[in-house]
């Protein structure tokens, strides 16, 4: 049987919202943060804190701007993220395949 090191899961991912998040912005070029929200079904204030934290540790990075006054975020992964992102998901089909040999 193979060992699985639970320890190694990145717990920053593995956060039902951020794992969310993460992967809902690999399947597409970027986001507004109105269509996050609407896809996760967060609140704003949730999907603003759990958006920071990817943003901090520079998983995701966001542009913001102003559209008829209006101030938009756009979010978009980036390439450590998407690093992070498959590294994550390696080791969850590794946990998932733990009992085959």
């Amino acid at each position: 049987m193979n060992q699985f090191d639970y320890q190694a899961i990145n717990d920053l991912i593995h956060s039902r919202i951020r794992l969310s998040i993460l992967a809902l912005l690999v399947s597409c070029k970027e986001a507004p943060f109105v269509f996050i929200r609407e896809k996760t079904g967060s609140t704003d204030g949730n999907l603003s804190v759990q958006l920071r934290k990817l943003e901090d540790a520079s998983l995701i990075s966001v542009q913001k701007e102003f559209i008829n006054r209006k101030p938009i975020s756009t979010y978009s992964i980036t390439e450590d993220g998407r690093k992070a992102f498959q590294q994550y998901v390696n080791h969850i089909e590794s946990l998932l395949n733990i009992g085959e040999l």
